[in-house]
């Protein structure tokens, strides 16, 4: 792990700004392991190719079969292809909003076309095998939602009123779209409530929803839109989720309003995304992280709607040494590209303790745990390399050895990843280590989340010591905009 100590810093105070700045490319092993047991909703839409997932759709009910023979002229599938050949890269569906031209899909079934429009574009084909171009109108990043415009009319099957349908606990939905590229199909399934682990709220859908059918509508017997079909769990049976129609209504007003068709759907992209982090770290921080005690030592952890912990150890009667963890991370992630997922915090603390090694044996124990983080690299081409800056500083009554990395988006001006990682110096057989991964934030609300995480590391208050005066500390620069590193 190589550190860059920068020649131009400017020297602060934990309490009076906020010191180390550094962002990573992936979060560390545990948070992200974690984050993909805990988030593995996957998209719905994927390559034309890719039906490992298959699951057989059971045969539609009567109530099915009259909803799909109302509904299949309305039903189209969205797809993405090579400008170059035309040939077909990502596969989704989506459905045209009453008689209009307008069809209401997710925004990752349309991201690749909507970020590099020079090198993909959009089609769309219906039931009967009709096709055309499709012309990107609106994006909505945060709740996975996208309109387009196409060249044919819909039947006024499929309506977003101003009053939706209400919904209860257990009520039969019927999910529409073309599932691994095999055909257009309707699957069956019940409303399960809304599920608030994701940042923005999403239907639970008891029933199938495969690859392909990403941006297809999910209706309730009387062919009310309910939701749009998004993702699924890949841990789970028949655990599936919607957009709530809600937001496909207020997209669809956004695109009445407009004066002009966007022609820079990135920048749109990246406002978005800027306004989900303030929210993000504003709701982080609206009261104080809790502590939980590790050894002699507390950590600051959040436990929410959206951010659940788990822990472990590996005590072992064979093992000299003990570690236990403690991560902290969203279930939740915004889908920016197949390779990009951002707006993501995630916390990690791992306790050692040596019961059978010297000092010496177990400062390199320590020593190897601590260097063996990553940061990313320089040959990433959605961010640019780490720039870190290393410390020995002290808190209100703890001695730390910090780690901060920042790394800017290249094609997102302001955003950055910030990783902070720390180890306490003050045992000789006791080791706490720390990291806090933001993805996707600003450079301000970086700094502000790491001061806040290292003031709120300390000593349990039975091992407390008389307070000292922090140290200065140095603040790594700003990574270039977009620039290469």
């Amino acid at each position: 792990m190589k550190f860059n100590k920068l020649a131009a810093t400017l020297a602060l105070t934990w309490a009076s700004a906020g010191a180390l700045a550094a962002p990573a490319d992936h979060p560390p092993a545990a948070p992200a392991q974690l984050a993909a047991a805990a988030q593995s909703s996957a998209k719905a839409s994927a390559p034309a190719a890719d039906n490992a997932d298959a699951a057989p759709l059971p045969p539609p009910s009567s109530a099915a079969q009259h909803l799909y023979g109302s509904a299949k002229n309305d039903i189209l599938q969205v797809r993405s292809l090579l400008k170059s050949g035309r040939t077909q890269s990502s596969v989704g569906s989506g459905f045209l909003i009453g008689t209009s031209n307008l069809v209401v899909t997710n925004y990752h079934v349309v991201s690749q076309f909507a970020l590099d429009p020079d090198t993909y574009v959009g089609e769309w084909v219906d039931t009967s095998g009709q096709r055309g171009n499709v012309e990107l109108l609106a994006v909505d990043v945060l709740h996975d939602l996208a309109v387009l415009r196409v060249s044919r009319n819909g039947t006024g099957f499929f309506k977003i009123p101003d009053q939706l349908a209400r919904l209860t606990q257990g009520q039969y939905l019927y999910s529409l779209g073309n599932p691994l590229d095999l055909g257009f199909a309707i699957s069956e399934g019940a409303y399960n409530g809304v599920i608030a682990r994701s940042f923005y709220d999403q239907l639970m859908f008891t029933g199938p929803i495969n690859s392909g059918m990403s941006g297809g509508p999910s209706v309730t017997v009387d062919g009310a839109v309910a939701g749009v079909n998004v993702s699924k769990r890949l841990d789970g049976e028949l655990v599936s989720f919607l957009v709530p129609a809600r937001f496909a209504q207020d997209l669809l007003k956004r695109v009445e309003q407009q004066k002009k068709t966007p022609t820079d759907f990135t920048s749109i992209v990246a406002a978005q995304l800027l306004n989900h982090q303030r929210a993000m770290v504003d709701q982080l921080l609206a009261s104080p992280l809790s502590l939980k005690p590790m050894g002699p030592y507390q950590v600051p952890v959040r436990e929410s709607e959206q951010m659940r912990c788990w822990g472990r150890s590996n005590v072992k009667a064979d093992k000299p040494f003990t570690v236990d963890d403690a991560s902290c991370a969203m279930e939740s992630a915004i889908f920016i590209s197949g390779s990009l997922q951002t707006g993501q915090l995630s916390i990690r603390h791992q306790f050692l303790r040596g019961t059978g090694l010297d000092k010496l044996r177990f400062a390199q124990l320590a020593s190897a745990s601590f260097k063996n983080e990553h940061f990313g690299t320089n040959k990433d081409t959605r961010l640019t390399g780490p720039q870190c800056t290393e410390d020995f500083v002290k808190n209100k009554d703890v001695p730390l050895r910090a780690v901060l990395c920042v790394r800017a988006y290249r094609k997102f001006p302001g955003l950055y990843d910030f990783a902070l990682l720390t180890a306490t110096t003050d045992q000789g057989l006791m080791s706490l280590q720390s990291r806090l991964d933001a993805r996707g934030v600003s450079y301000e609300n970086g700094l502000r989340l790491s001061r806040v995480f290292i003031d709120s590391l300390g000593l349990a208050p039975t091992t407390q010591k008389p307070a000292v005066a922090a140290s200065p500390i140095a603040k790594p620069a700003k990574p270039a905009k977009g620039g290469a590193q």
